[in-house]
């Protein structure tokens, strides 16, 4: 069996993945802030998947954690995590050191990739693409099988791509970017308006006739849509699986980034031969992909 732990902002998820693929056992625990307490809650979800399968942490197949921030998977340190209080740790050998097994570290989003294809069972010589629509935007590609992070780690930051010189200002002081037009911070900041679910928000506004909302949501669906069409003509991968916190609104958004599909196709045999809406699949809504494509880390070799 193997180990995946997904470190979130506010839960720590860990799992143990049997042979077949399967999560046999799960652990949800809150996680910590600052360096000890997220070892501490790491080491207290391990601790929970060791109790309830009757193994040690050396009997595990592999250990792997996905975690926020800038990670170095050669090393596991883990840098800017700032919602866990996080500038630098050696995430990976100090939990290494802890439990007497080694551990591989990885930033979520690409921890949540391999989960992605594992879920959706790839043949090991496919292709695919995790676009998570979250508080930010960021993609993570498993090409052949095997994550790829590019040559600095930055393979999949779709979110800094500018696609409208006269769009929103994003956080990194440019116009039009990805995630400031895609993501739940993103509109957040377009919105300006209460502290609840922005997108949700947004939507219901829109749907009311409120000017604003419609223009946001007309972006949403072009970033959305944008995104796609990036990850397909740059990669050609196979799918595009959509999680994230806004795919858990799909019924209320894909309808409009189909049509944006559809207006491009019209203008663009190219386009329309891409089959863009043919590749997407939406994340089944609680899927622990992060957990799950963690416990792959220390391996890719698929279950047939």
């Amino acid at each position: 069996m193997r180990i995946g732990v997904d470190i979130g902002g506010t839960k720590t998820e860990a799992v143990a993945v049997g042979d077949d693929g399967s999560v046999v056992e799960s652990v949800r625990l809150p996680t910590g802030f600052g360096a000890e307490a997220v070892i501490a809650s790491t080491i207290a979800a391990v601790d929970g998947i060791t109790a309830a399968t009757g193994l040690d942490a050396a009997g595990f197949t592999t250990i792997g954690v996905g975690i926020p921030g800038a990670v170095d998977a050669a090393t596991g340190r883990v840098s800017h995590a700032i919602n866990l209080g996080l500038e630098q740790l050696e995430l990976g050998a100090e939990l290494t050191a802890l439990l007497g097994a080694p551990v591989r570290v990885e930033n979520d989003v690409n921890a949540a990739a391999l989960g992605a294809f594992h879920l959706f069972e790839q043949p090991a010589a496919a292709s695919m693409s995790y676009l998570n629509l979250g508080t930010g935007l960021a993609a993570g590609l498993v090409l052949r099988g095997e994550l790829w992070r590019g040559a600095r780690g930055g393979a999949g930051e779709i979110g800094h791509i500018l696609t409208d010189p006269n769009g929103p200002i994003d956080l990194d002081g440019q116009h039009g970017g990805l995630e400031v037009v895609a993501s739940g911070s993103g509109i957040a900041r377009q919105w300006g308006r209460g502290n609840g679910n922005a997108v949700s928000a947004v939507l219901d506004a829109a749907d009311a006739g409120d000017p604003d909302a419609l223009e946001i949501r007309r972006r949403l669906f072009d970033g959305v849509a944008g995104s796609v069409r990036i990850l397909v003509l740059t990669v050609d991968v196979d799918l595009v699986v959509i999680g994230g916190g806004i795919s858990t609104l799909a019924d209320r958004i894909m309808g409009g980034v189909n049509d944006v599909f559809a207006g491009w196709a019209a203008q663009s045999p190219f386009i329309e031969s891409l089959g863009l809406a043919e590749r997407i699949r939406i994340l089944p809504a609680g899927a622990p992909v992060a957990a799950l494509g963690a416990a792959y880390l220390g391996g890719t070799s698929w279950p047939k």
